[in-house]
């Protein structure tokens, strides 16, 4: 049976509370929302007179639902005659509509929200008009979250670490868990000048508001020892912040960067360079280091879209960055090392160079094998050797 049930009603209300209107509606002060009709689907013509007896409970069923008001409809049927049946059912404020589906308890921490955002931030009474339900699921936090807001507005940009805000009740945990909607509040509440536009996700939360960020680290290993860096230690492996990286200005011809710990960690010995261990999609800690601009600079990746991608973003701040054992040649001798990439770039990469970009598409289009991959730890040494003899660099 089809017909529309008490149940079906509640249902009803309750995808209508899903939507926030009713939140919404209270924040703005007014009922304009009610009296609301639901429509009701019922017995079609002979149904009436086939399932008379069902048809009866189902309108007892109905009419005796609490809190609701139905409104009827008469059908002169040409057997049964004139007979009136529910064609939709009125509830006709929300307190009505609250405790069909449960929601006064709800509705009261709502408000009780609503009057601490009037009270401490007004400003964020539009974020909660427009994100109702989320702020109910924020309810427990709620007053740690204002709390966050009023210290960054008395300490605009502060200098310090997370972790060294004191905010009552509150520790550094607390507002990594909750940078998406922190963010939003910040935005709205902190004037222009205390916000960093040019910082955005949750991984520039900190950078974003002027907190300190760790410090990205740069590990690189010395391939000569004739390149003194600590003394007594011919090839250390260093790992600088990268300020500290960025001032060191080491005098070397030849910068590799290869994105496999055991390949940077057994690298052969070449004459004036250093091996970087790099850092997939991110080149930022690099970009201060201008003097690696006076290097011959080598990335080594798999030989996969990816790999070129990350090879394509790496030009954006080094435009003479080479490429190393990722062309046709390489791929081919090793063949069976060949595994599959899931999740492929499929964009254009516009700072390849044509025999990359050949390669590139021949991965991205799938002509050589579905999902072709070759990972660079998969590359002979021998293989490695014989790349830095042709290219003169040992």
């Amino acid at each position: 049976m089809s017909w529309t049930t008490p149940a079906d009603l509640r249902t009803s209300l309750q995808r209508i509370w899903e939507r926030g209107e009713w939140l919404r509606n209270l924040i703005e002060g007014g009922q304009k929302l009610f009296p609301l009709r639901l429509a009701i689907k019922g017995p079609t013509s002979i149904e009436l007179v086939e399932r008379f007896d069902a048809v009866r409970a189902w309108i007892a069923e109905l009419s005796a639902a609490a809190r609701v008001r139905i409104e009827w409809r008469e059908v002169n049927h040409r057997i049964l005659g004139t007979q009136r049946v529910p064609q939709a059912a009125w509830v006709d404020n929300l307190d009505d509509a609250l405790a069909l589906i449960g929601k006064h308890r709800a509705v009261a921490q709502f408000e009780r929200l609503l009057e601490l955002t009037r009270i401490h931030q007004p400003k964020l009474v539009a974020w909660l008009a427009l994100h109702p339900l989320q702020g109910l699921a924020l309810a427990g936090d709620w007053e740690r979250m204002l709390a966050v807001v009023d210290w960054m507005l008395a300490h605009p940009r502060p200098g310090l670490y997370l972790r060294q805000a004191e905010i009552a009740s509150v520790d550094t945990k607390f507002i990594e868990a909750r940078r998406s909607v922190l963010t939003q509040w910040l935005d709205l509440t902190l004037p222009p000048d205390a916000i960093d536009g040019a910082r955005t996700g949750a991984a520039q939360f900190a950078a974003r508001y002027g907190f300190l960020e760790k410090p990205s680290r740069i590990r690189f290993r010395l391939l000569d020892e004739r390149l003194a860096v600590l003394p007594g230690v011919a090839r250390p492996d260093i790992a600088l912040d990268a300020d500290s990286f960025a001032v060191l200005a080491l005098p070397c011809r030849h910068v590799f960067i290869t994105e496999n710990e055991i390949n940077f960690l057994t690298f052969p010995d070449v004459p004036e360079s250093i091996v970087l261990f790099g850092a997939g999609y991110g080149w930022e800690a690099l970009q201060a280091a201008r003097w690696l601009t006076d290097c011959t600079l080598h990335y080594w990746g798999d030989i996969d879209t990816h790999g070129f991608a990350i090879l394509d973003q790496l030009r954006v701040r080094f435009p003479h960055t080479a490429s190393f054992l990722m062309d046709r040649a390489t791929l081919v001798a090793h063949e069976p090392f060949w595994g599959e990439e899931g999740d492929q770039v499929t964009r254009d990469l516009p700072r390849l160079t044509a025999k990359e970009r050949e390669l590139f598409d021949d991965l991205r289009d799938n002509r050589i094998r579905h999902g072709l991959r070759l990972e660079q730890e998969r590359v002979g040494f021998g293989w490695v050797r014989a790349a830095l003899q042709e290219r003169a660099c040992a």
